[in-house]
């Protein structure tokens, strides 16, 4: 049985995550190949002075964790969003196929010329998310179980064939492998900002749907009781689901497991709040970012680890956990 959680505790909960979240961004900015205390941080930031230490930090290192910001927010808002609205705790967007069906949607408009600037990947990416949310949920209602395994089957399918594409088209590869290793390295230097803005405004959308959303997890006969209308706050949440999902690939390439390990984590601090859990998604996803983004460029004595890789490595055992407590139990 889920509990409450006071509001005095919760407002604890978030000003600590609150915290934890400036501490690693500063940490974030500081730690690379050009190392940069945490005071010159900050007076990068606030009292710019043109030497190369804070042309690092302003140039690179502060958009690089803006993009890290971004990118976590939008994957652990979709993953929560994505185990409430399947009820189902193995559930995110990587297992269930959205990041595979906008990775898909890259490399076809790669081949077709179409995603030669941000807004033509974002557009594609969102528009494979939405294809493959379709596909998943049309085939895999009835049990949690049989929605992941159709997750699972489509991303297979959609892997094997882009890899063909790739194959048989150089310059299509050539362009992939830039954007498939999923990484914040040198995504920086690209214009982010119409991908950014669009996950801006989805986890504002998202925030205000959580109260709706929480009636639903109640159940969908005491929702409709309680006067919620659930099949559109089902359509709602499957749109922002493909958007947050769709622009974090587009900016990054695929990264899995943020929403797996987040909503995981968010759950057991926010009790059965669906608003809290949110709320919370939307710092403690940064602070995964920002920790695993960290970790890439420390982990090699030269060269970078892609992020990816670190979050794979973290969220594979998280993964196999949540199967053993969860099995095929909804929420």
């Amino acid at each position: 049985m889920r509990t409450r959680r006071g509001p005095g505790a919760l407002v604890l909960v978030l000003v600590a995550a609150l915290a934890v979240l400036a501490v690693a961004a500063v940490v974030s900015i500081g730690v690379g190949a050009r190392a940069v205390a945490p005071l010159d941080v900050v007076k990068a930031l606030f009292a710019y002075d043109g030497s190369n230490d804070h042309a690092v930090v302003r140039d690179i290192r502060v958009p690089r964790a803006v993009l890290a910001l971004g990118v976590g927010a939008a994957l652990a808002v979709a993953g929560v969003l994505v185990q409430v609205l399947s009820r189902n705790p193995l559930a995110e967007p990587g297992v269930l196929g959205v990041t595979a069906g906008a990775g898909f949607a890259i490399t076809t408009g790669s081949a077709l010329g179409l995603t030669a600037s941000p807004s033509g990947q974002l557009v594609a990416a969102v528009v494979g998310a939405v294809t493959a949310a379709l596909l998943v949920y049309s085939v895999g209602t009835g049990s949690p179980l049989r929605l992941v395994l159709t997750g699972v089957a489509l991303t297979s399918v959609l892997a094997g064939v882009s890899l063909g594409m790739r194959l048989l088209m150089p310059t299509v590869f050539d362009e992939y492998r830039f954007w498939a290793v999923g990484s914040l390295a040198g995504r920086e230097q690209t214009a982010n900002g119409v991908p950014l803005l669009v996950i801006a405004v989805a986890v504002g959308c998202a925030l205000l749907l959580s109260r709706q959303l929480d009636v639903v997890a109640l159940g969908e006969s005491t929702a409709h009781g309680l006067g919620a209308n659930v099949a559109r706050v089902r359509l709602a949440a499957l749109v922002l689901i493909t958007v947050l999902a769709g622009a974090a690939t587009a900016i990054a390439g695929p990264i899995l497991f943020v929403g797996l390990m987040v909503p995981h984590l968010v759950r057991r601090l926010a009790g059965a709040s669906v608003p809290w859990a949110m709320a919370y998604a939307v710092v403690l996803g940064p602070v995964l970012m920002l920790v695993s983004d960290t970790g890439s460029r420390v982990l090699l004595p030269t060269g970078e680890v892609p992020v990816a890789i670190v979050t794979a490595f973290v969220g594979g055992p998280v993964l196999v956990w949540a199967v053993r407590k969860y099995g095929t139990a909804s929420l």
